[in-house]
């Protein structure tokens, strides 16, 4: 059992007497709680040479599990390796100022969909611009909500191809820094999103509650977005990669990263309903250090990142969207003559991916480790 299927088992039903919930919440619970136990359902399989049974739980394959990314992750950085080109890429991170957490957070459909959208149009229109390339290139967004305490913190990762394709089809490359002002960019970002957030309060597609409902007042909302508007809007660029796909084996750390794993977990104190997470303090030199919570706030901590139910996570933009990926994706991968790269799983069923991972083969019997275990009967109920 992991420690944070021990907090959600031994302390939810505390939680619910405290605080209300939405039942996508109440599921990732739930799923947690019951991941790789019997109310999950179960595997049986049986030894073909000794005939020795073994019983294997299934996970709740939730996104929002700690226990069950480590299997998906690496298979979508083998699929997305041979999207990769032979050109530089950057890790583009855009966030949000304070004064629109909460309006974000009770409209969290609308307001992160238009999140991705206000950092697809700004990027895609500055690439466009001679100035800056002149050409279409090609990214991927990834939301996240939290920051290192676990407090929210909406933001998107972006990868970026610093490179693209001319409208008369040829390669155009960058240098080896990043083709756009951090401040035109940020400008930019911030014009997109509160235009559009702007068209959403006139049409009345935002949610004001609790001590946001003032907002809904027209001049109250005025000076929201004027207070938006004075502020400068921190984005920033990350590193280069060492090699093409040094870049998705990077990226596979926040694409499927969820709010806090198992491993950041210090210590879970009994006697005093406390939970110890480790941090980084980025103000100070990514400093490790201790914070300790008590257990219903580690709780609400963590429930406030569940994301809607649906909701597309990672998406694919320029010439890396999908409709792009058999055409202009292939003719870029040309002209930069990049290497194609091998599946490493295509066609694997997930016994053997894992055992692929580890280093070991999972099937062969722990009793006479000569035989191999053989699904007999499955129970999914």
């Amino acid at each position: 059992m992991s420690a944070i299927q021990d907090i959600f088992k031994g302390y939810f039903m505390e939680y619910v007497d405290t605080y209300q919930f939405t039942y996508q919440q109440s599921k990732v619970v739930e799923n947690i709680i019951y991941c790789k136990t019997k109310e999950m359902g179960q595997s049986t399989y049986a030894c073909e040479t000794c005939e020795d049974t073994a019983v294997s739980y299934h996970s709740c394959r939730n996104r929002h599990c700690p226990t069950c990314q480590g299997v998906t992750k690496e298979v979508w950085i083998d699929k997305r390796n041979k999207d990769v080109l032979n050109a530089p890429y950057f890790h583009v991170v855009f966030t949000m100022p304070k004064q629109l957490h909460r309006l974000i957070y009770h409209n969290q459909k609308v307001l992160y969909d238009l999140m991705y959208k206000a950092v697809a149009e700004t990027l895609t229109e500055l690439a466009a611009d001679k100035k800056y390339l002149g050409a279409q290139i090609g990214f991927f967004s990834v939301l996240h909500t939290w920051g290192q305490n676990l407090f929210y913190h909406p933001h998107i990762h972006t990868v970026v191809l610093a490179g693209g394709l001319t409208k008369d089809n040829k390669w155009r490359k960058t240098s080896n820094k990043f083709f756009i002002p951090v401040k035109v960019l940020s400008k930019k970002f911030r014009g997109k999103y509160m235009h559009y957030l702007k068209e959403y309060f006139k049409k009345g597609k935002l949610k004001f509650l609790n001590d946001m409902e003032k907002n809904e007042d027209p001049k109250l909302f005025q000076k929201l977005v004027n207070d938006c508007y004075n502020l400068d809007w921190y984005s920033y660029t990350k590193k280069t990669f060492k090699g093409p796909l040094a870049v998705m084996k990077y990226l596979g750390r926040y694409t499927h990263r969820i709010a806090i794993s198992n491993q950041r977990i210090q210590s879970i104190d009994l006697e005093n309903d406390t939970v110890s997470i480790g941090v980084k303090d980025y103000k100070n030199n990514n400093q490790k250090k201790i914070v300790t919570l008590e257990t219903i706030e580690f709780i609400r901590r963590f429930l406030m990142h569940v994301l809607p139910k649906g909701f597309v996570k990672i998406r694919h933009y320029g010439i890396l969207a999908n409709r792009n990926r058999n055409t202009k994706l292939q003719l870029c991968r040309k002209l930069t003559r990049s290497p194609l790269y091998k599946s490493k799983f295509e066609g694997l069923t997930k016994t053997e991916i894992i055992s692929l991972l580890i280093g070991k083969d999972v099937t062969k019997c722990p009793s006479c480790k000569k035989g191999h275990l053989k699904l007999v009967e499955e129970d999914t109920s």
